[in-house]
Parts: C-alpha cells; structure tokens; sequence
C-alpha cells in the first residue's frame, strides 16, 4: 500500500490500444491515461499488428468461432491445431509436438509429465518460474547450478550419478535468459548430458522466432536442430498469442506429455483464433520477411544498447530483444521507475525477488516497428529519469553519484 501511495508501484498497468510501439495505459495507481514510448511489450517482431496476421484470425473466427470447446484430450484439437503441431516440428527439426494454453503450462506439464518422485532435476538458478515450480511439484531431488556453467553442471551430474545409477535426470536451461539476455553453451551441455545419461530440456520462450537462422533461435544458431532431446517454448513473446509446446523426436514422449501433462489435458486446448494467429505469425518467421523483420529488430536492439551506454547505463548480456538496464539498489530504481512514466516511456522494473537485492533492472523490450529515434528517445528519458532518481535519494551533501548501485 506505502508503494502504490508514493506513486512507486509500476506493475498491473492497463492499455487501452492496442500494443505497439507507441501505446496508451493506465497505472493502477493514477486514473489518468498516459501515452509514450512502448518498450514493455513482448511483441518482439510486431507481428500483432500484422494485417496478414489480423486476417487469419478474423478468418479462423469466421469459420471455427471463438472457443476450442474443450482440452486436447476431449475434442478441443482442430485440423488446424495439428497443422501448427507439424509446422513447429518441421521448423525445430522434431518430429513430435505437443501444444499448451499457455507458455507456463508448458513449462510445468512438460516437467511435471516425465519426472518421476525417485528422479533428479538439475537446474539453472535463473530458470523460469514455471520451470522452477514444476521441479517442486515433480521431485525433492533437485540441484540448483551456478548460471550457464557447463563445468558446474558436470560436476552436479557426476555427483549424481555416483549415487544413483539408474533414475532418471531431467536438466532444464533456456535458449535466452530475459532477465539477462544470455545464452548457454548447448551443444556442450548435450554432450554432459549424454555422457551421464541425463535428458536436457531447453526452454525456447525468448529466442524462438525473433533470433537464429529462419528464427530457429539459439539452437539453430549453434547448429543443433534436431539434436536437443527436449525443446519446450512459448507463443506470447514473437507469435502474438498465448499458447506454448513441448517438442521431442520420440512418439513415447510425446505420449507421456499427452497422458500426463496436467495442463494439457485439464485445460481447454488454445482457441482456434490463437492458433491460426500463431501459423500465420510462424509462416512469417520462416519467410524473407521474417528475415528482414529480425534484421530490423537487431538494428533497434544495437541503437538501443548503443544510447544507454552514451548515457552512462549499463546493459546486461548479448544483443536480442530483450535488453536488461542495471540499476543495481531497490529504492533507486523504484523512484526511476515512477519519473520513467512521468516521461511517457513504458519499460518494466524487475526487482527482487525475480532477480538478486541489489540487482534490481529494467527489462526493455524492442520490436522490430521500433525506430533508431525511439530507442535513442527512450534511452534519454530512461536516463533522466534514474538522474533524477539519485538527486531525490542522496543524502544531504552526499554526492548523488555515490547513491547508485
């Protein structure tokens, strides 16, 4: 309550249009509708305003209506739904693929599914929440490592291993971290896992459709298509809906997903609208357009990181659409995060507990829409703002420099 008060409480904002590079919204804290800068959206090829996108949902809606009807399991499949199952599988190079509602589910359910009480899970420390909570439902046997450390997961496994010979081990990373836009070494951590007969499952949410050759992501840019034993993404960042997956080359998996994926089989499968969205939003990914739209996307992305660094601001990991801003104290990014409104710019405040104490950041988020002048635009306002945050926070003949992270 003291947060929303000080007009410091940055979350459960409402827009009122649609999600572009510009948009209107309103703070849970103020009535008054604020227009600016959009960097808080995951849109990240602007395929939501696509009108080839657009018309494959309005013709989905004319000819399937607005409701699945049911879970996968009891007739919520459509001839449609099966196609995007075929088209994921041909893109990753796996021939089996299972849809979720939503990217969390898939996650979980993935998770949940193939891990049994008497196996291990051995997990990045930074791994997604679902991920995070489906190990706690699956299993006590689990082992958090240090981040994107090959030589830690081997130790981890070997450890393992010398205690227990023949249950299972499923090791979960991701393609793309958001909250630190890195990557692991996969190809790597294939070859562990397969030396300890563990099964690696590489969450895709962040990567897939906006980097990589064709939008293949991390793992095509390594070259491993085909070869990750598990690929689990999400819809809601690149294909402009809800929704997530699971992909696999075994039929047996596949199975078990079916089987015992709570939220695939309990939940009401994606409505028929969200699926011709995503095969629409996909068929782009994989054309020229896709590759220009990438293209575009990455200019905004390297402008943008560019004019933060002008101004003093430090980006965290490698170039993709998500660009983490370190502000390192709380109270420091707290107060910026209410002048960055002030300014009309929209970018996301991520504190702890979703990242360390002191590792408090905005997470901004490009599109490929974006304009070099916008990212240069909400760099400078973005600064102002956390400028002006240290002048409010310094103590009196304390010089503000001194209040930072």
């Amino acid at each position: 309550m003291a947060r929303r008060e000080a007009h410091v409480w940055p979350y459960a904002r409402a827009v009122t249009s649609a999600p572009g590079t510009t948009t209107h919204a309103e703070a849970e804290t103020q009535s008054a509708i604020r227009y600016g800068l959009n960097f808080a959206t995951q849109d990240y090829l602007s395929l939501a305003s696509h009108p080839s996108v657009q018309e494959a949902a309005m013709e989905a809606l004319r000819r399937y209506g607005v409701h699945s009807g049911g879970s996968a399991a009891l007739q919520g499949r459509s001839d449609i739904s099966r196609a995007l199952e075929t088209e994921i599988g041909e893109t990753l190079n796996t021939e089996h693929v299972v849809l979720f509602s939503s990217g969390w589910g898939a996650a979980f359910g993935a998770v949940t599914a193939l891990v049994r009480p008497d196996d291990h899970i051995v997990l990045d420390r930074l791994a997604h929440n679902s991920l995070q909570t489906g190990a706690n439902a699956a299993t006590r046997n689990i082992t958090h490592i240090e981040h994107i450390n090959v030589d830690a997961l081997r130790r981890a496994l070997a450890g393992i291993r010398a205690g227990d010979a023949s249950n299972g081990i499923l090791v979960v990373t991701e393609g793309l971290f958001s909250m630190d836009s890195d990557s692991p070494d996969l190809r790597a951590m294939q070859a562990v896992c397969h030396e300890y007969q563990a099964t690696l499952l590489v969450d895709v949410a962040h990567d897939f459709g906006s980097l990589g050759p064709g939008g293949t992501g991390h793992i095509g840019r390594e070259g491993m298509l085909g070869e990750i034993d598990l690929v689990m993404g999400a819809f809601s960042k690149t294909f402009a809906s809800n929704g997530g997956f699971v992909a696999t080359r075994h039929p047996g998996v596949r199975a078990y997903l079916e089987a015992y994926g709570g939220p695939h089989t309990f939940s009401n499968s994606m409505s028929p609208i969200q699926i011709a969205t995503v095969r629409e939003a996909l068929r782009i990914v994989r054309s020229e357009e896709g590759d220009a739209r990438r293209a575009s996307l990455m200019s905004v992305v390297h402008t943008l990181r560019g004019a933060l660094a002008e101004q003093g601001l430090t980006c965290l990991g490698d170039p993709s659409a998500v660009v983490p801003v370190l502000i390192g104290q709380t109270s420091l990014a707290r107060v910026a995060s209410a002048g960055v409104l002030e300014r009309g710019l929209f970018a996301n405040l991520v504190e702890f507990p979703a990242v360390g104490v002191r590792a408090a950041r905005f997470r901004m988020q490009a599109m490929s829409d974006h304009t070099p002048q916008q990212a240069r635009e909400a760099a400078a306002l973005l600064a102002d703002a956390v400028r002006e945050a240290r002048e409010r926070l310094a103590p009196p003949g304390t010089a503000a420099r001194q209040v930072a992270a």
